[in-house]
């Protein structure tokens, strides 16, 4: 390779390494503001968890086989049917992916569990009712044949709850409206920093609330004063407390897809590194070669003339 050309090439491999480094730091930037938001809302969650286990076992009593009823005696499941579970015909899925490349494989690693998922757990794709969030996830689902029931695309890198509450909404009322009796959400999980791992979710129906657990909490003891009626005050909570929980998700996704880009980023800026140093030993041995022949070119040049003098001699 032609000196020049390999100067054009470090030159050019040296661009391209700021770029990347450049976007790296970018996102590292991203990661850490949603590693901070994703703390602040698990803390938050948790707390609401607790308030809404409460009021919604402030409304129950068991009877002696167990069927939990309200208070005035009517059936529970026709008071808060979010609550309790159904025979599963069709599941709904609310699967999360990114609209942005250079993310590692962020959404290939996804594509690939979703479809493992479905492969395993259902005989017939009319048992699957999907909403997206990404065009790649989309995309796969639409060519498969699943049906998707809403998608949404170009999320905000730090998306608020008013940015996606339409898909959110959508998911809570498709359940309640028994368009599907389960609902799961599909996510990249951030673990750490380097990080991160496939989850499926259930959030509907709201199995984690422990309101059927006779134990005590650190809640037990708080009163609450609702008004008009604890029922009421459910009827509005446990839809909102379903949307929040989407809401982590999607949250949670977000720092795991920065998290992936930063990382990705660091690769290819440490490739183009190691690129420029192996084109620049490349650059050395080919100047040192010719160098070496311009010397032999030299020294047989003055070899030359010395023969042709003693035979003139």
């Amino acid at each position: 390779m032609a000196l020049n050309e390999i100067k054009k090439r470090i030159e050019s491999t040296k661009k391209t390494a700021q770029i990347t480094n450049a976007m790296r730091m970018v996102s590292a930037a991203k990661y850490n503001k949603m590693a901070q938001d994703a703390k602040d809302y698990f803390l938050y969650a948790e707390k609401v968890r607790k308030m809404v286990s409460h009021v919604a076992k402030s409304q129950l009593e068991l009877l002696d086989d167990g069927v939990p009823i309200r208070q005035d005696g009517l059936n529970y499941i026709d008071f808060h049917d979010m609550l309790l579970e159904r025979p599963v015909k069709k599941t709904g899925y609310l699967i999360i992916s990114s609209d942005r490349g250079l993310a590692g494989s962020y959404n290939s690693s996804i594509i690939k569990a979703v479809q493992q998922m479905f492969e395993e757990d259902h005989a017939d794709k009319s048992e699957i009712v999907v909403l997206a969030i990404g065009e790649p996830i989309a995309k796969f689902c639409r060519e498969n044949g699943y049906y998707v029931a809403k998608e949404m695309h170009d999320i905000s890198d730090r998306p608020t709850f008013g940015e996606v509450q339409a898909i959110v909404k959508r998911a809570v009322k498709l359940f309640k409206e028994q368009a599907f009796d389960a609902l799961y959400v599909c996510y990249n999980h951030h673990i750490n920093a380097v990080s991160s791992q496939f989850r499926a979710d259930q959030v509907l129906p709201l199995t984690d609330l422990d309101v059927l657990d006779e134990d005590e909490d650190d809640m037990a003891n708080v009163d609450y004063l609702v008004e008009p009626s604890q029922g009421a005050l459910l009827d509005v909570l446990l839809p909102q407390f379903a949307e929040s929980q989407i809401y982590g998700a999607i949250v949670d996704a977000k720092t795991a897809e920065h998290g992936s880009r930063m990382n990705a980023m660091r690769s290819a800026t440490d490739a183009a590194n190691e690129m420029i140093d192996a084109l620049k030993q490349q650059f050395n041995q080919e100047r040192q070669l010719r160098v070496t022949n311009e010397i032999l070119e030299i020294i047989n040049g003055a070899n030359a003339l010395n023969d042709n003098k003693k035979k003139e001699d």
